[in-house]
């Protein structure tokens, strides 16, 4: 029986833990799998790799087109930036699609659920592009709000495209014709962020009107 080769990333706390249960769950399924461990996550510097996503990782995941990640630490305000934004920027990784059921026998506060949810990964605010406080570039942008923002601020900004709304919303509708789901509902604040948001839904009825909707 030939093998599948997957990138195996343990990750940091209880990431190896999970990761390897993980991995003798595929294989007792029937999978025949060749993992490559690599490093990922303070783990990896704690390793002398230096970064906490060495080249050596997103290498193996671009030769092999798959990986099993497990969690990995993320500093809150403050240290290096997030090991899966960082994922998600440098291998493209923009839609991440999360499938939402109820299940037969597990109590919970709803019942029926059963929706998919196709979010944006790379662009809105997850491009991480902000300014931190007392910095000329948080300055120049509070100097162009022109009062609308208080001096004592950090600064994130939120990116929208034509091109990054298009994929990520034609994503959504393509899911929905492979897997016969009946609707697409595109949710964003564009009663607040008229541009951004309001570019978000602009592109997103075109592309419904392009498939028919």
């Amino acid at each position: 029986m030939s093998k599948h080769t997957i990138a195996l990333l343990p990750g940091d706390g209880i990431g190896p833990e999970v990761t390897h249960a993980a991995a003798r769950v595929i294989e007792a399924a029937g999978l025949g799998v060749n993992w490559i461990e690599v490093p990922a996550g303070a783990s990896a510097v704690e390793q002398g790799h230096g970064e906490v996503l060495p080249q050596i990782t997103l290498d193996a995941i671009r030769q092999h087109h798959i990986a099993l990640k497990g969690p990995v630490t993320t500093p809150v305000g403050k240290g290096f930036k997030s090991v899966n934004v960082q994922l998600r920027q440098k291998l493209n990784l923009y839609a991440a699609i999360r499938p939402v059921r109820s299940l037969d026998g597990v109590k919970s506060r709803y019942s029926d659920v059963d929706l998919v949810i196709v979010r944006e990964n790379t662009e809105d605010l997850y491009a991480g592009v902000e300014y931190d406080l007392g910095s000329a570039e948080a300055q120049t942008i509070i100097d162009m709000a022109g009062g609308k923002i208080r001096q004592d601020s950090a600064i994130s900004i939120k990116p929208f495209s034509i091109t990054g709304v298009r994929r990520i919303i034609k994503t959504a509708f393509d899911y929905a014709i492979e897997n016969n789901r009946k609707k697409v509902t595109a949710v964003c604040k564009a009663n607040i962020m008229k541009y951004t948001d309001g570019l978000f839904y602009k592109i997103a009825r075109e592309v419904a009107t392009a498939y028919g909707a």
